[in-house]
């Protein structure tokens, strides 16, 4: 069974992608979906979950995460059927690795997706160990994508960097799969994005009262000059009075 880190990954990493590229008029992602790549594969799925008798075990493939480019993605489908899309592929597949399924992520998958898929990019990622693992398809075998500095590794798929954060996600304080954009900064979530912009409004607000604030001292304080003015221009007043009074002229 997935752990609740796992399933919540997979919505976290959709969450973000949609979020990256916008609405899906031209990609599709789907999450723990069956892809059916040939007729034959199909049938034994279909045997399987009938319980017909079965001469192996069915070659099921459903990736944690796929990403399909130039396609719709509004179209709703219940699975990715191969031979219903004009052929296509996964242009991108990430695994999420548990203690049963390592090896497969590691070995078997990355051969799979590599000479029978042919998916231009494969990454995998371990909560466990904080290694996150990609591979760029060239000629038939996989190539390590070398991650950066900050130990980011750039996808040309999604025009962005995966890297490991660690942080909260819907209650969960967990490492988690992020993305980053070509500026290197962080694809937020809806709450996070929410949350910026409660916080962008708040400072305005905040210094928009300040400026009113300011704005109003300074007001006052150009009130009381002018106020002082007109009092020392009536005393000059009063006091010329007085002098002339006395026979004297002021100047």
């Amino acid at each position: 069974m997935e752990s609740d880190w796992h399933v919540v990954s997979i919505t976290l990493l959709d969450e973000l992608v949609r979020n990256h590229l916008g609405a899906p008029k031209h990609y599709f992602c789907g999450g723990n979906m069956l892809i059916y790549y040939s007729v034959a594969q199909a049938k034994e799925v279909e045997e399987y979950v009938e319980a017909k008798t079965v001469a192996r075990k069915p070659r099921f493939k459903g990736p944690d995460f796929f990403l399909v480019r130039d396609v719709d993605g509004t179209k709703p489908r219940e699975s990715w059927v191969v031979w219903n899309e004009d052929g296509r592929y996964p242009d991108l597949v990430v695994e999420f690795v548990s203690p049963s399924t390592r090896g497969k992520d590691v070995e078997a998958n990355a051969k799979f997706y590599a000479q029978v898929f042919r998916v231009p990019e494969y990454f995998w990622f371990d909560r466990r160990t904080g290694e996150l693992v990609g591979y760029r398809l060239v000629g038939r075998d996989y190539v390590r994508i070398e991650p950066d500095a900050r130990g980011w590794s750039w996808s040309e798929v999604l025009g962005a960097y995966l890297g490991v954060w660690r942080g909260s996600y819907r209650g969960r304080v967990w490492s988690w799969l992020r993305l980053w954009d070509s500026e290197g900064q962080l694809v937020l979530t809806r709450e996070e994005r929410e949350a910026r912009e409660r916080a962008r409004a708040e400072q305005e607000r905040v210094a928009r009262e300040q400026a009113e604030a300011q704005a109003q001292q300074e007001r006052e304080r150009a009130e009381q000059a002018e106020a002082r003015a007109q009092q020392l221009q009536a005393e000059l007043e009063q006091l010329r009075e007085r002098l002339r009074q006395q026979g004297i002229e002021a100047e």
